[in-house]
């Protein structure tokens, strides 16, 4: 079949909370298809009951995500126009729908994307923290080691960090981004456009004493400045002159590497002139 006579995949974004947040297009979209492919099937029913759509549904959700694109595949061959939607939001961040859109891309299908809200967005232009640059980490590992593993990574990223969490895992999570990255400011957002909204700007160690407390629940976007640029800078430099140029020289060379691009590697690490680390290693065979 040639893609013109190929149907088309709608992305189609849907409300994270606040059913009046669908978009116009979006209704259109979904009124027009021939069929939807929904994270839980439950849950856009109750969508499409509002908006007084009746259509049919395929259940495609991360499980059983690999074995549904052949099918996917061929109601596109067929020229059936398909929409996919998440529970809420944008589907695929932190979604399914990668691998079917990644698939689709590799052959030259149609794919259109009918944006709507996501929740990250909308909780870092609310947070009030600094959204100049910033990276997203969706959900960290419910394993303990390899959630460590993560943060240890990000312990100097300078940009801000969105988190997605669950409440009943909030408090692990907080906890070892305590012991992790230090303290930080961060921006606990909750239920984000439904009656509860809610946006509590902290601290982890305040936070953690919070929920303990009080406890806490809805699905959270945590939001965690990033590490400071100028102290990171100063750690450096501090690191780097407790290191002895003669040494890092040596075992340069030791590794195979030849004197003079050794000198010149170790100039260049430390942040000095070439020539002042050559005076120094000018006895070294």
């Amino acid at each position: 079949m040639t893609n013109e006579n190929r149907g088309v995949l709608f992305v189609v974004g849907t409300p994270i909370g606040n059913l009046k947040d669908i978009t116009l297009r979006a209704i259109e979209t979904l009124e027009s298809v021939d069929l939807i492919l929904a994270e839980d099937t439950r849950q856009t029913l109750k969508l499409l009951n509002h908006l007084n759509i009746s259509k049919s549904m395929i259940s495609y959700h991360r499980h059983n995500e690999a074995d549904k694109i052949d099918t996917v595949v061929g109601l596109l061959d067929e020229g059936k126009n398909v929409a996919l939607v998440s529970d809420a939001g944008m589907p695929i961040i932190s979604d399914p729908g990668q691998g079917l859109v990644h698939y689709l891309v590799e052959n030259d299908y149609k794919i259109e994307v009918i944006p709507g809200v996501t929740a990250l967005i909308t909780a870092i232009v609310r947070s009030g923290m600094d959204s100049t640059r910033f990276t997203f980490e969706g959900f960290l590992s419910v394993s303990k080691k390899q959630r460590i593993k993560r943060l240890e990574e990000l312990k100097n990223e300078i940009r801000t960090m969105i988190f997605y969490e669950a409440p009943h895992k909030i408090l692990y999570t907080l906890k070892d981004m305590y012991e992790v990255l230090g303290e930080r400011h961060i921006c606990i957002c909750r239920e984000l456009t439904k009656v509860h909204e809610e946006y509590r700007n902290t601290t982890f160690s305040e936070a953690i004493e919070t929920i303990e407390r009080d406890g806490i629940k809805g699905e959270i976007v945590l939001i965690v400045e990033g590490a400071n640029e100028v102290e990171l800078e100063e750690k450096k430099k501090a690191e780097l002159e407790k290191l002895d140029p003669v040494d890092m020289v040596k075992d340069y060379i030791s590794s195979g590497m030849d004197k003079k691009d050794a000198i010149k590697k170790v100039a260049k690490e430390l942040g000095v002139n070439k020539n002042e680390v050559y005076k120094q290693c000018i006895d070294l065979e």
